[in-house]
């Protein structure tokens, strides 16, 4: 097939609510995402909704249109073939430091229109236009993991499903330090975002969250766009009174067996919050599972219970993608729990920050600086690999092994693991 880029045209514009200059092509535009992820046709009281809570994170649209006659019959020009959009909040990187980053989201390319460049158009473009307004880093979640490394992202965090039995074999070995009680729903429309930031700025890996994510645990924006009156929430108080931690939940009915509790939204910004709220989704009366969909891997559930083997759990999948953009700012963000030197060989196969870097880390502060092409790296990897490794929750070590990171220099991938290891465990909460 000849090359057609010269058939479509990219438009990029903000999410805007009813009423607002703009609204017709937004909504045009949010029919195409929920066509190419598969979902039923949208009401127009869900895509109002949708554009609403898009327009508070300051989302910008991205559309790919024919620009040549549509097919007699098919969808019009106005609806486009491809979709794309993006919104700014900061990534945890370590040692509460935080790193503004590109949120990639809403990817679809119409089944007729793909393999014509459309998305590696709009992605090029995004990723050059954020990397020139000083954003160092990209972040995406995948709901395929073949289609992103060609753009140099590289997966960073994962998590996993859990089903605990919480029989009589659930005993959590662990004195309650506050306490958890019911509350409205509704009270997370504002606690939610509060208590969110505390577990934001101590935990690596975790991304800023955007509006819908309130709506949600509070049961007023359910994923089909009403209001879920199923939503239950409880609050933990930790000693001094203050809320803490809360979970979000609801019964998935009495025709599921074993009775079944479903968490939608667990948020604890102490590990004495975290343990107590899985206490109290424990004590529910007549349910004999609590299911979760975005555990962590590494999980202190597990070892604080009598019986570990009360969770079973799903093998770990991929859940966050970084994509490095400025190679010298994303490493000189971070705080390096190791001093040492390390020169590193980047790829990148966008050419947005390619070269050889010294990376020299005295006293847990980066120093980073270019040097001539051709100097012998102890690593050499693409960018995708350097995105990977960047949270500490994937291994140089393992990356060598893989053939992903080339070792010219006998245990650096080693220090590598070293230096860019992170205060505790990374998990992401926020899927986009």
């Amino acid at each position: 097939m000849g090359d057609l880029s010269g058939s479509y045209e990219i438009r990029r514009f903000g999410a805007v609510s009813r009423g607002n200059t703009g609204y017709a092509a937004a909504e045009t535009w949010a029919r195409a995402v929920a066509f190419g992820f598969h979902e039923s046709i949208r009401t127009p009281e869900h895509v109002e909704k949708s554009l609403a809570t898009y327009e508070l994170d300051g989302r910008t649209l991205t559309g790919a249109y024919q620009t040549a006659a549509v097919a007699p019959g098919s969808l019009p020009a106005e609806v486009p073939v491809a979709t794309f959009a993006t919104f700014r909040k900061t990534l945890n990187v370590g040692f509460g430091r935080t790193l503004e980053t590109q949120m990639v989201t809403s990817v679809t390319v119409r089944t007729s229109h793909r393999r014509r460049g459309l998305l590696r158009r709009m992605m090029g473009e995004d990723l050059r236009l954020a990397r020139e307004d000083g954003v160092a880093m990209a972040a995406l979640t995948a709901s395929e993991g073949t289609i992103y490394g060609r753009f140099g992202y590289g997966v960073a965090s994962f998590e996993r499903s859990v089903k605990v039995d919480t029989t009589a074999r659930f005993n959590l070995q662990h004195q309650p330090a506050g306490c958890v009680e019911v509350a409205n729903p509704k009270v997370l429309l504002d606690l939610a975002p509060v208590v969110f930031d505390r577990v934001h700025r101590v935990t690596p890996g975790s991304l800023g969250r955007q509006e819908w994510y309130r709506q949600l645990a509070s049961g007023s924006l359910g994923r089909d766009g009403k209001e879920d009156p199923a939503i239950k929430v409880a609050l933990h108080y930790g000693p001094g009174g203050a809320v803490d931690g809360y979970v979000s939940y609801k019964f998935l009915g009495w025709d599921t067996t074993p009775y079944t509790v479903e968490v939608v939204d667990l948020v604890a910004a102490t590990n004495d919050a975290y343990l107590e709220l899985w206490q109290y989704l424990a004590a529910i009366d007549l349910v004999e599972r609590v299911s979760w969909n975005e555990a962590p891997l590494d999980d202190p559930l597990g070892w604080a219970l009598t019986d570990p083997r009360c969770i079973d759990s799903s093998d770990s999948r991929d859940m966050l993608w970084l994509r490095i953009l400025d190679a010298p700012k994303a490493l000189a963000a971070r705080h390096y729990p190791t001093d040492g030197r390390l020169v590193l060989d980047l790829h990148d196969p966008l050419g947005l920050t390619a070269g050889t870097w010294s990376l020299g880390v005295e006293g847990g502060e980066a120093a980073v600086e270019r040097v001539p092409d051709g100097t012998t790296a102890d690593l050499a990897m693409d960018v995708s690999a350097l995105s990977s490794i960047y949270l500490g929750a994937v291994s140089p070590v393992t990356l060598a092994a893989a053939g992903k990171i080339r070792e010219n220099t006998g245990g650096a991938a080693l220090k590598a693991r070293q230096m860019f290891a992170v205060e505790r465990a990374t998990h992401c909460l926020t899927h986009f």
